[in-house]
């Protein structure tokens, strides 16, 4: 499904669920959803309301952050807790299951798709006699950029000790 097409079916089933719920259609709020919609990476509340001031959309804080939470309830987009108290959001129409590896020290988080974990997820829907919808797998780690920072910090420090 292209770009364009994708946005036009997410446009019309929010506000087909703003409609249902008797909230208003604003411009606002379908400006958010397009933001959204155009990006490709995980993103907290404040960083895309920083962004879409910097892109001269008039939009409040808490108009980013009521939006978020109907187009979580919609099902348009995902809301993640990777640790650190922050919630991360993503876009979730159109896309496929995907899990996520999240560095505890910088906190850059990186997608990847196993088919042996959808595998999995059949196996064990079969086994228990359950009709698995979906699932939420997170590993966390250190990351090679922040390994690579340590190693040298701790080489340096070792370094410094020696003389």
């Amino acid at each position: 499904m292209s770009e364009q097409n994708t946005s036009e079916l997410v446009r019309k089933i929010f506000e087909a669920y703003l409609e249902n719920k008797n909230l208003r259609k604003t411009p606002e709020r379908f400006a958010i959803l397009e933001e959204i919609y155009s990006r490709n990476d995980h993103f907290d509340v404040e960083t895309l309301y920083i962004h879409m001031k910097n892109q001269k959309y008039r939009v409040s804080r808490a108009t980013v952050y009521n939006t978020l939470e109907l187009l979580v309830s919609c099902d348009l987009v995902t809301k993640h807790q990777f640790g650190k108290n922050m919630a991360q959001f993503e876009k979730s129409y159109g896309y496929h299951q995907h899990d996520h590896v999240i560095c505890i020290d910088c906190g850059k988080v990186v997608e990847f798709c196993d088919p042996r974990i959808h595998q999995i997820q059949s196996m064990v829907g079969d086994l228990l006699k359950f009709d698995i919808k979906h699932h939420s797998l997170n590993m966390y780690g250190v990351c090679f950029d922040c390994s690579a920072a340590a190693t040298i910090k701790s080489a340096a420090s070792q370094k410094l000790n020696a003389n």
